[in-house]
């Protein structure tokens, strides 16, 4: 007997629900225990079903991790699409400033998916080509992105042409996910968002161009005469 659209439709509901409980596990493991370490049992015990239905879902632990990264990759992404016809209205200094706050929310709101991203990539180089790859092309979009702001800027004069834009994305790409691995260290005297958010208002003001900041600067305020006393 056929089983309905409808039952089709549940079975498929279950299964992604259960792929996405997989891999939030997944995650957590990875991050906390080490790629290396963390076994399809380790996993199985923790997601509280038999080893036969983990790999039912997963062939092998690589495409948990693959399925993990990719879905932290998208999930990144997604802050980003809905700004982008809007934001083209603006300056390049408020695109970049815009982007890079929604950088600095995503990776705060999704604390653990980002330390595991940072984690696994650096785990990855030398010893997974497949891993390392799929984490490479993550970042790489993400510095696409961001050196598309800064030559924009460049163009319209807002930005120093100094600066090479692909090097400065890359810098500031780098800021974001790697201090997350310095604030885990240091958890109980800084927040990410406090350090991430130093770094940004600092960043952006050195991208300006001097003529840039002559036209929004204020005018000169003359300095009060002194008084009798001096003061």
């Amino acid at each position: 007997m056929k089983k309905s659209p409808a039952m089709r439709q549940i079975k498929q509901e279950r299964a992604a629900k259960t792929r996405a409980e997989i891999l939030e596990k997944a995650v957590r493991l990875f991050s906390h225990q080490g790629y290396q370490t963390t076994t399809m049992v380790d996993l199985a015990k923790a997601i509280k079903m038999s080893p036969g239905a983990l790999y039912w879902h997963f062939p092998t632990k690589e495409d948990i991790l693959l399925a993990a990264c990719e879905g932290l990759h998208q999930r990144f992404i997604g802050e980003f699409i809905p700004r982008v016809e809007e934001m083209r209205k603006r300056t390049a200094r408020d695109q970049l400033a815009t982007y890079s706050q929604i950088a600095i929310d995503a990776i705060s709101e999704n604390r653990e998916y980002a330390l595991f991203f940072t984690i696994m990539g650096a785990e990855s180089i030398g010893k997974n080509p497949r891993v390392a790859a799929a984490i490479h092309d993550a970042f790489a979009a993400y510095v696409f992105f961001f050196a598309g702001v800064i030559r924009h800027g460049q163009k319209t004069g807002e930005f120093r042409k100094d600066v090479d834009a692909t090097t400065m994305a890359h810098s500031l790409v780098g800021s974001f996910f790697g201090m997350i691995i310095h604030q885990e260290m240091f958890a109980s005297e800084q927040t990410y968002r406090a350090m991430a958010s130093t770094v940004n208002a600092l960043v952006i003001p050195g991208l300006v161009a001097s003529a840039a900041v002559a036209a929004v600067a204020p005018a000169a305020v003359p300095a009060p005469a002194p008084t009798a006393a001096g003061t």
